[in-house]
């Protein structure tokens, strides 16, 4: 099975997009951090989502989680707001969520031992920063570049896009609860 196949399976929000080429774009990038990682799409149902913190959760749950979030959030303002006020692009929104962790592929590993454990390079570059990299490769949209640059931390100085909130706190509320 093509690895962009497997991959949709592990990751069926992928198809939520409704635009074809961003959709497209979104599973170059992942099949490329992918490549760049030495991982499978198997794998994503595997890894850890994080290393900072001791959870039995994997990378492809917590991925389908924001993202699922996400598209609940636009669903539930589209509806009551109408696009007054707070008008959202859920294909943008959809594209940031899939993507926002996409640089941890080159950013941890799988030692020998089997424990997983940050790269060299991501000792040096953390993952929005990795992230940006590969979807910038990709030719994804300023707007998605910047959900995936301001998610974490490293976005805290900058104002967010509606849609870059939303993904932020939705990633938040599957990190911060979690103990250890």
């Amino acid at each position: 099975m093509a690895v962009a196949d497997r991959l949709r399976e592990v990751l069926p929000e992928i198809g939520w997009i409704e635009n074809e080429t961003l959709r497209r774009q979104v599973v170059d990038a992942w099949v490329d951090g992918l490549a760049q990682g030495g991982w499978t799409a198997d794998d994503l149902e595997r890894m850890p989502f994080t290393l900072a913190k001791k959870s039995s959760l994997n990378f492809a749950q917590h991925v389908r989680s924001v993202t699922t979030i996400c598209a609940r959030v636009a669903e539930t303002f589209d509806g009551i707001y109408h696009g007054v006020d707070l008008a959202l692009d859920k294909d943008t929104l959809l594209a940031g969520a899939l993507l926002h962790d996409v640089g941890k592929l080159v950013e941890m590993e799988k030692g020998e031992d089997g424990a997983f454990r940050k790269t060299q390079d991501g000792k040096l570059v953390r993952h929005p920063f990795s992230g940006l990299a590969l979807a910038t490769k990709h030719g994804l949209p300023a707007e998605v570049l910047h959900i995936i640059g301001t998610h974490s931390k490293e976005g805290d100085p900058y104002k967010r896009t509606p849609e870059a909130v939303i993904l932020h706190y939705a990633d938040f509320m599957n990190f911060d609860p979690i103990e250890g």
